[in-house]
C-alpha cells in the first residue's frame, strides 16, 4: 500500500508489532515518530513543533480535493485504493453526526472508545471524522488488546461501535459464567430482572450505553436479541469503504434482525434487474487509485455505486441483505448458492465463532467451522468433543431444515486451526478472506466428500 498509494511521508505511531512491520517501509521514505511510537531513529513530531512556527491564517483545502486513500480490506482478492474527497467525506461525517445525536438525544454526553483501526472506514468516519464536525464530548483510545476490558471500563461509552466477532466474544464472556437457561430465568423475574441487565452491561462497560452499532459482517440474528434482551439499543449497518460507510442504519425501537436498517438522509437507492444493491450516497468516493477502468465499471451511467450485495426491502423501507454477488457459487446441480445466509444460520450457535460455506463443482455445500475461543482448549475431553459433535450435527439438520434442496450442506469440517489475521485468513476488519481459505484446505476437500458422517474434523 505504501508502495502503490506513492506515499512521500509515513507516521509511524503506536504500535504493538514494530519489528514485523518495519520491514515493509519502503526504502528512502521518510518517517516521522509520533509521541507513542515505538523507539526508532526517526525524527520526532514534537522535535518538529517545538523548531516549526505554526503556518499563519486558516489553511484550507478545495472540496474537491483528496482527503485521504482508504484501502479496502482485501476480502475478494488485492486491496483496492479509494479515494474520498473533503466534500463528500464532510457531507458524510455531517450525516453521521446528525444520525448520533438523534439516537442518544441532544443532552446525552458523547463519549467514545476508538479502538478499531483508522485504516477501518468505519472507524475513520463515524469516531474520527464525525468527531471532528460534531465538537463534541470525549473520545477515549484503547491502550492494548490486554487491556481492553479496562479501557472500555474507563471510558464507559455512550456510543459504542464493534464487529460481530467482538459481540459473540463478549456473549461468551458472560455464559461463561452465568449460564443461559439461569440467565433467562433471573431476566423473567420482575424487578430481579432489571437489576441483573444492569449488572451483566456493568460487567461489560456498556451500562451507559444509548447506542451500540454492529457492522463489517452480518450478525446473527439471535445474538442481536440476546443483547436487546438486555436493554441494549444494539443496531445492524451497512456500511463501504467506497460510500464512507455512510449507508443504512438502524434506529433505535425499530431494528428487526436480520436487516441492516434504513436510508441515512441523502442516500438512494435501488436494485438492478440481477437484484444487486445499487447505491448513490453523499460519501460516494472518486474512484479508485490507479484504476480508472475499474472505476468506470462499478458505476451506473446515471452515477449509482454497484455495491456487489443482493437484498431486498422490508415494507417499513428497511434493507435485508441476501448474499454476495462475487460470493456466489455453483455446486454440481448447476445451482447458485449465496454462502452468507447460511453461515449466519451456523453462526447462531454459541459454540461456533466463525464459519465458512464452500463446494464449488461438488454434489453439495459443505461448512467448515471454527469452533469457539474458549471452547478449543476443552476439545481434547472426549465428553466436550462428543457434545461439540453433537451441536454440529444438530445445526446441520436445522439448517437443512431452511434452506432449499440445493443448498443444504453435506456436511460440518471443523477447522484445524482457527482464522485469523497473521496467518493471512482473516481481514484486519475481521471478515474471512473465502480465496485464502478454500487455497488452504483444497487438497483435502475431495477425501472430505468420500468420508462417511455429518461432522468431519479436518
Amino acid at each position: 500500500m505504501l508502495t502503490h498509494s506513492e506515499a512521500k511521508l509515513l507516521f509511524v505511531g503506536k504500535l504493538d508489532t514494530w519489528d514485523q512491520q518495519k520491514g515493509g517501509i519502503p526504502a528512502g521514505l521518510p518517517c516521522i515518530a509520533l509521541p507513542l511510537a515505538p523507539k526508532t531513529s526517526y525524527e520526532t513530531w514534537d522535535s518538529i513543533i517545538a523548531k516549526t512556527q505554526p503556518m499563519p491564517g486558516k489553511p484550507a483545502r478545495d472540496g474537491k480535493d483528496i482527503m485521504f486513500i482508504m484501502y479496502t480490506s482485501g476480502s475478494t482478492g488485492t486491496p483496492k485504493g479509494v479515494m474520498h474527497s473533503f466534500e463528500r467525506g464532510t457531507a458524510a461525517s455531517v450525516g453521521f453526526d446528525a444520525y448520533t445525536n438523534r439516537e442518544i438525544g441532544a443532552a446525552t454526553p458523547y463519549r467514545v472508545l476508538s479502538y478499531l483501526p483508522l485504516a477501518h472506514i468505519f472507524e475513520r468516519a463515524c469516531v474520527e471524522c464525525a468527531g471532528f464536525i460534531g465538537g463534541r464530548g470525549h473520545v477515549f483510545f484503547a491502550e492494548s488488546l490486554d487491556t481492553f476490558v479496562q479501557d472500555l471500563q474507563r471510558a464507559q461509552p455512550t456510543v459504542f461501535i464493534s464487529v460481530p466477532r467482538l459481540w459473540l466474544k463478549f456473549q461468551q464472556g458472560v455464559l461463561a459464567k452465568m449460564p443461559q437457561k439461569k440467565l433467562d430465568k433471573l431476566l423473567s423475574i420482575p424487578i430481579l430482572g432489571g437489576i441483573v441487565k444492569k449488572k451483566v452491561l456493568t460487567k461489560l462497560g456498556l451500562q451507559h450505553a444509548k447506542l451500540a452499532g454492529s457492522g463489517s459482517a452480518p450478525i446473527p440474528p439471535s445474538l442481536l436479541e440476546w443483547y436487546r434482551k438486555l436493554g441494549l439499543n444494539l443496531v445492524e449497518g451497512l456500511g463501504m469503504t467506497e460510500d464512507f460507510a455512510f449507508s443504512h442504519t438502524g434506529r433505535k425501537g425499530s431494528g428487526k434482525p436480520g436487516y441492516v436498517g434504513f436510508a441515512h438522509e441523502g442516500v438512494e437507492r435501488r436494485f438492478s434487474e440481477s437484484g444487486e444493491l445499487l447505491i448513490k450516497s453523499p460519501g460516494t468516493f472518486v474512484g479508485y487509485y490507479k484504476q480508472p477502468e475499474l472505476t468506470a465499471e462499478s458505476f451506473t451511467p446515471d452515477g449509482f455505486f454497484k455495491t456487489g450485495d443482493k437484498g431486498e426491502l422490508g415494507a417499513d423501507g428497511q434493507l435485508k441483505l441476501t448474499g454476495r454477488a462475487k460470493e456466489l457459487f455453483k455446486t454440481a446441480k448447476g445451482k447458485y448458492v449465496a454462502p452468507a445466509p447460511i453461515e449466519n444460520m451456523i453462526n447462531e450457535s454459541s459454540m461456533v465463532e466463525l464459519s465458512m460455506v464452500s463446494g464449488i463443482g461438488q454434489s453439495a455445500a459443505y461448512a467448515l467451522v471454527v469452533p469457539a475461543e474458549g471452547l478449543r482448549p476443552q476439545l481434547k475431553d472426549a465428553a466436550i468433543k462428543a457434545s461439540f459433535e453433537a451441536e454440529m450435527k444438530s445445526v446441520l439438520d436445522r439448517v437443512n431444515a431452511k434452506v432449499a434442496d440445493y443448498e443444504q450442506l453435506r456436511m460440518i469440517v471443523v477447522a484445524k486451526e482457527p482464522w485469523s489475521i497473521e496467518n493471512g485468513q482473516l481481514t484486519p476488519t475481521m471478515k474471512i478472506k473465502r480465496a485464502k481459505i478454500e487455497a488452504a484446505v483444497e487438497g483435502n476437500v475431495d477425501k472430505w466428500y468420500e468420508t462417511k458422517g455429518a461432522v468431519i474434523w479436518a
